[in-house]
Protein backbone atom coordinates (compact mmCIF):
# COMPACT_ATOMS: atom_id res chain seq x y z
CA UNK A 1 0.00 0.00 0.00
CA UNK A 2 0.98 3.54 -0.98
CA UNK A 3 1.91 5.72 2.14
CA UNK A 4 -1.86 8.46 2.85
CA UNK A 5 -0.42 11.78 2.19
CA UNK A 6 -1.74 13.89 5.07
CA UNK A 7 -0.20 17.13 3.76
CA UNK A 8 -3.27 18.99 3.37
CA UNK A 9 -5.38 17.27 5.63
CA UNK A 10 -5.84 20.97 7.14
CA UNK A 11 -8.09 21.70 4.09
CA UNK A 12 -10.36 19.38 5.15
CA UNK A 13 -10.62 20.49 8.84
CA UNK A 14 -11.25 23.87 7.38
CA UNK A 15 -14.06 23.36 5.60
CA UNK A 16 -15.63 21.07 8.27
CA UNK A 17 -15.28 23.52 11.03
CA UNK A 18 -16.63 26.26 8.08
CA UNK A 19 -19.45 24.30 7.69
CA UNK A 20 -20.24 24.25 11.38
CA UNK A 21 -21.82 25.91 14.20
CA UNK A 22 -18.44 27.47 16.34
CA UNK A 23 -15.18 28.77 15.04
CA UNK A 24 -12.29 27.15 15.80
CA UNK A 25 -8.18 27.56 15.41
CA UNK A 26 -6.89 25.61 12.44
CA UNK A 27 -3.38 24.99 12.12
CA UNK A 28 -1.48 24.89 8.78
CA UNK A 29 2.26 23.79 7.72
CA UNK A 30 4.74 26.51 8.77
CA UNK A 31 7.48 27.60 6.20
CA UNK A 32 9.95 30.22 6.31
CA UNK A 33 10.04 32.33 2.84
CA UNK A 34 12.45 34.66 1.26
CA UNK A 35 10.25 36.87 -0.48
CA UNK A 36 11.27 40.38 -2.21
CA UNK A 37 9.69 43.79 -1.75
CA UNK A 38 7.49 44.84 -5.03
CA UNK A 39 6.27 48.00 -3.94
CA UNK A 40 4.71 49.75 -1.10
CA UNK A 41 1.92 52.36 -1.01
CA UNK A 42 -0.61 54.36 1.59
CA UNK A 43 -3.48 53.48 2.05
CA UNK A 44 -5.84 56.01 3.61
CA UNK A 45 -3.34 57.84 6.08
CA UNK A 46 -3.15 55.24 8.48
CA UNK A 47 -1.52 52.56 6.74
CA UNK A 48 1.49 51.77 4.90
CA UNK A 49 0.81 48.54 2.57
CA UNK A 50 4.06 46.34 2.03
CA UNK A 51 3.61 43.61 -1.13
CA UNK A 52 5.84 41.16 -1.00
CA UNK A 53 6.55 38.84 -3.83
CA UNK A 54 9.16 36.70 -5.35
CA UNK A 55 9.53 32.79 -5.84
CA UNK A 56 9.24 32.06 -2.26
CA UNK A 57 6.33 33.04 -1.73
CA UNK A 58 4.93 29.76 -4.22
CA UNK A 59 2.58 27.33 -1.92
CA UNK A 60 1.81 30.42 0.47
CA UNK A 61 -1.84 29.46 2.07
CA UNK A 62 -4.25 32.47 3.41
CA UNK A 63 -7.18 30.93 4.81
CA UNK A 64 -8.43 33.21 7.71
CA UNK A 65 -8.95 36.96 7.74
CA UNK A 66 -6.83 37.71 10.59
CA UNK A 67 -4.07 35.12 10.36
CA UNK A 68 -0.70 36.84 10.81
CA UNK A 69 3.00 36.30 9.74
CA UNK A 70 5.82 37.37 11.33
CA UNK A 71 8.57 39.99 9.40
CA UNK A 72 11.75 38.55 10.48
CA UNK A 73 14.54 41.05 11.03
CA UNK A 74 18.63 41.13 11.14
CA UNK A 75 19.96 41.69 14.66
CA UNK A 76 21.69 44.67 15.36
CA UNK A 77 25.18 43.06 14.74
CA UNK A 78 24.07 42.37 11.26
CA UNK A 79 23.42 38.79 11.50
CA UNK A 80 20.68 36.59 10.44
CA UNK A 81 18.70 34.00 12.51
CA UNK A 82 16.28 32.05 10.83
CA UNK A 83 14.01 29.45 12.48
CA UNK A 84 14.57 25.97 10.40
CA UNK A 85 12.09 23.07 9.30
CA UNK A 86 11.04 20.98 12.09
CA UNK A 87 8.05 18.56 10.15
CA UNK A 88 4.93 20.34 9.46
CA UNK A 89 6.40 23.30 12.66
CA UNK A 90 9.51 25.12 12.88
CA UNK A 91 12.13 25.18 15.60
CA UNK A 92 13.01 28.45 16.77
CA UNK A 93 16.53 29.62 18.06
CA UNK A 94 16.81 30.82 21.60
CA UNK A 95 16.65 33.72 22.42
CA UNK A 96 13.78 34.06 19.70
CA UNK A 97 14.93 36.39 16.17
CA UNK A 98 13.85 39.95 15.93
CA UNK A 99 10.26 39.61 14.41
CA UNK A 100 7.42 41.51 14.65
CA UNK A 101 3.78 39.95 13.39
CA UNK A 102 1.57 41.45 10.83
CA UNK A 103 -1.43 40.47 9.35
CA UNK A 104 -2.24 38.97 6.28
CA UNK A 105 -3.97 41.35 4.54
CA UNK A 106 -4.46 39.59 1.24
CA UNK A 107 -2.45 36.87 -1.07
CA UNK A 108 -3.05 36.44 -4.98
CA UNK A 109 -1.71 32.67 -5.34
CA UNK A 110 -1.47 34.13 -9.54
CA UNK A 111 0.89 36.67 -9.00
CA UNK A 112 2.33 35.13 -5.78
CA UNK A 113 1.77 38.70 -3.89
CA UNK A 114 1.27 38.81 -0.24
CA UNK A 115 0.19 41.76 1.13
CA UNK A 116 1.02 43.24 4.58
CA UNK A 117 -0.55 46.87 5.87
CA UNK A 118 1.42 48.11 8.68
CA UNK A 119 0.09 51.52 10.52
CA UNK A 120 3.56 53.21 10.93
CA UNK A 121 4.00 54.83 14.68
CA UNK A 122 7.09 56.82 15.73
CA UNK A 123 9.93 54.62 16.38
CA UNK A 124 8.47 50.94 16.06
CA UNK A 125 10.72 48.71 14.06
CA UNK A 126 8.69 46.97 10.97
CA UNK A 127 6.94 50.69 10.56
CA UNK A 128 10.42 52.44 10.14
CA UNK A 129 11.74 49.71 8.22
CA UNK A 130 8.49 49.88 6.03
CA UNK A 131 8.82 53.93 5.65
CA UNK A 132 12.43 53.00 4.25
CA UNK A 133 12.35 49.81 2.17
CA UNK A 134 12.84 50.08 -1.64
CA UNK A 135 11.59 47.34 -4.27
CA UNK A 136 13.81 44.65 -4.42
CA UNK A 137 14.72 44.23 -0.54
CA UNK A 138 14.80 40.80 0.70
CA UNK A 139 12.42 40.22 4.23
CA UNK A 140 12.01 36.81 5.31
CA UNK A 141 8.64 35.66 6.38
CA UNK A 142 7.69 32.68 9.25
CA UNK A 143 3.90 31.72 8.90
CA UNK A 144 0.87 31.69 9.22
CA UNK A 145 1.09 29.38 11.73
CA UNK A 146 -2.91 28.93 11.28
CA UNK A 147 -6.21 30.83 11.50
CA UNK A 148 -9.39 31.57 13.03
CA UNK A 149 -11.56 29.96 10.50
CA UNK A 150 -15.36 31.13 11.33
CA UNK A 151 -18.44 29.65 10.20
CA UNK A 152 -20.89 31.13 8.03
CA UNK A 153 -23.99 30.27 9.63
CA UNK A 154 -23.88 32.38 12.60
CA UNK A 155 -27.23 34.54 12.23
CA UNK A 156 -25.01 38.35 12.55
CA UNK A 157 -21.18 39.70 13.41
CA UNK A 158 -19.78 41.93 15.28
CA UNK A 159 -16.14 43.46 14.39
CA UNK A 160 -14.49 45.53 16.22
CA UNK A 161 -11.09 47.48 16.04
CA UNK A 162 -8.30 50.66 15.86
CA UNK A 163 -6.56 50.93 12.97
CA UNK A 164 -3.72 48.23 13.64
CA UNK A 165 -7.21 46.05 13.50
CA UNK A 166 -8.21 47.55 10.12
CA UNK A 167 -6.41 44.89 7.68
CA UNK A 168 -8.11 41.98 9.27
CA UNK A 169 -11.34 43.49 9.49
CA UNK A 170 -11.16 44.92 6.21
CA UNK A 171 -10.55 40.88 4.78
CA UNK A 172 -13.45 40.07 6.81
CA UNK A 173 -15.61 41.96 5.69
CA UNK A 174 -14.42 40.83 2.14
CA UNK A 175 -14.64 37.23 2.96
CA UNK A 176 -17.73 36.80 4.53
CA UNK A 177 -20.68 35.42 2.79
CA UNK A 178 -22.66 38.58 0.82
CA UNK A 179 -26.05 37.40 2.89
CA UNK A 180 -23.99 38.11 6.27
CA UNK A 181 -25.96 40.95 8.79
CA UNK A 182 -24.01 42.96 11.58
CA UNK A 183 -22.03 45.65 12.35
CA UNK A 184 -17.93 47.26 12.03
CA UNK A 185 -16.66 49.19 14.20
CA UNK A 186 -12.93 50.69 13.32
CA UNK A 187 -11.86 54.20 15.45
CA UNK A 188 -9.24 55.53 13.50
CA UNK A 189 -8.11 59.29 13.86
CA UNK A 190 -10.01 61.33 11.29
CA UNK A 191 -11.54 60.70 7.92
CA UNK A 192 -8.38 60.85 6.04
CA UNK A 193 -7.85 57.18 7.84
CA UNK A 194 -11.12 55.67 6.29
CA UNK A 195 -10.33 52.89 3.49
CA UNK A 196 -13.06 51.48 0.91
CA UNK A 197 -14.31 48.37 2.74
CA UNK A 198 -16.00 45.66 0.36
CA UNK A 199 -18.81 44.80 3.30
CA UNK A 200 -22.20 42.73 2.71
CA UNK A 201 -25.45 45.13 2.33
CA UNK A 202 -26.38 43.98 5.70
CA UNK A 203 -22.94 44.71 7.76
CA UNK A 204 -22.91 48.42 8.76
CA UNK A 205 -20.26 50.12 8.75
CA UNK A 206 -19.28 52.70 11.74
CA UNK A 207 -15.95 54.86 11.60
CA UNK A 208 -15.15 56.37 14.87
CA UNK A 209 -12.61 59.47 14.93
CA UNK A 210 -10.50 59.98 17.93
CA UNK A 211 -9.15 63.48 16.97
CA UNK A 212 -6.33 64.44 19.14
CA UNK A 213 -6.95 61.44 21.52
CA UNK A 214 -3.60 59.12 21.77
CA UNK A 215 -3.93 56.02 19.62
CA UNK A 216 -5.43 53.65 22.42
CA UNK A 217 -6.94 55.86 24.56
CA UNK A 218 -10.70 56.47 25.42
CA UNK A 219 -13.69 54.63 25.72
CA UNK A 220 -15.53 55.55 22.33
CA UNK A 221 -15.02 52.41 20.71
CA UNK A 222 -16.07 50.54 23.79
CA UNK A 223 -19.10 52.80 24.02
CA UNK A 224 -20.15 52.28 20.76
CA UNK A 225 -19.80 48.92 20.70
CA UNK A 226 -22.06 48.01 23.41
CA UNK A 227 -24.63 50.44 22.06
CA UNK A 228 -25.26 47.46 19.78
CA UNK A 229 -28.89 45.62 20.61
CA UNK A 230 -28.35 42.25 19.19
CA UNK A 231 -31.82 40.83 18.34
CA UNK A 232 -33.20 38.32 21.17
CA UNK A 233 -32.86 34.70 19.65
CA UNK A 234 -30.29 35.45 17.09
CA UNK A 235 -26.20 33.49 17.24
CA UNK A 236 -23.73 36.29 17.05
CA UNK A 237 -19.89 36.14 16.44
CA UNK A 238 -17.56 38.71 17.85
CA UNK A 239 -14.14 39.25 16.99
CA UNK A 240 -12.63 42.49 18.33
CA UNK A 241 -8.38 43.45 18.03
CA UNK A 242 -6.40 46.85 19.28
CA UNK A 243 -4.89 47.95 21.99
CA UNK A 244 -4.83 45.65 25.31
CA UNK A 245 -5.83 47.90 27.92
CA UNK A 246 -8.84 49.49 25.51
CA UNK A 247 -10.82 46.82 24.45
CA UNK A 248 -10.75 44.83 28.12
CA UNK A 249 -14.38 46.57 28.78
CA UNK A 250 -15.92 44.41 25.67
CA UNK A 251 -14.48 41.38 27.06
CA UNK A 252 -16.51 41.53 30.11
CA UNK A 253 -19.17 42.78 27.89
CA UNK A 254 -19.24 39.61 26.22
CA UNK A 255 -18.73 37.48 28.86
CA UNK A 256 -20.95 39.73 31.24
CA UNK A 257 -23.54 40.86 29.07
CA UNK A 258 -23.87 38.48 25.90
CA UNK A 259 -22.73 35.42 27.95
CA UNK A 260 -20.90 33.87 24.68
CA UNK A 261 -19.40 30.87 24.30
CA UNK A 262 -15.58 30.96 24.32
CA UNK A 263 -15.95 29.63 20.43
CA UNK A 264 -18.10 32.49 19.87
CA UNK A 265 -16.06 35.26 20.40
CA UNK A 266 -12.39 36.23 19.91
CA UNK A 267 -10.68 39.29 21.84
CA UNK A 268 -7.21 40.00 21.32
CA UNK A 269 -4.32 42.59 21.99
CA UNK A 270 -2.90 43.01 19.32
CA UNK A 271 -0.92 45.81 20.83
CA UNK A 272 -0.02 47.64 24.40
CA UNK A 273 1.09 51.57 24.99
CA UNK A 274 4.76 51.87 26.31
CA UNK A 275 5.23 47.68 25.33
CA UNK A 276 7.44 47.31 22.19
CA UNK A 277 6.89 43.95 20.58
CA UNK A 278 3.59 43.33 22.57
CA UNK A 279 2.66 39.38 22.59
CA UNK A 280 -0.73 38.87 24.32
CA UNK A 281 0.27 35.06 24.76
CA UNK A 282 2.96 36.17 27.08
CA UNK A 283 0.97 38.00 29.43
Amino acid sequence: MSPVDHRHRHLDRIAEVRSGRHAEKVGYPIRVRRTEVVRTVEVGTGLLRVTLGGPGTEGFEAHAPDEHVKLLFPEPDGSLRLPEPNGLMLRWPRPGPTSREYTVRRYDPVTGEIDIDIAPHAGGLASDWASAVEPGAVVHVAGPPGGLIVPHSYDRYLLAGDITALPAIARWLEEMPRTARGWAFVEVADATQEIDLLAPEGVEVRWLHRGERPPGTGDALARAVTAVTVPEGERLYVWVAGEAGQIKPLRRWVRDELGLAKADHDITGYWKRGVADFDEDDH
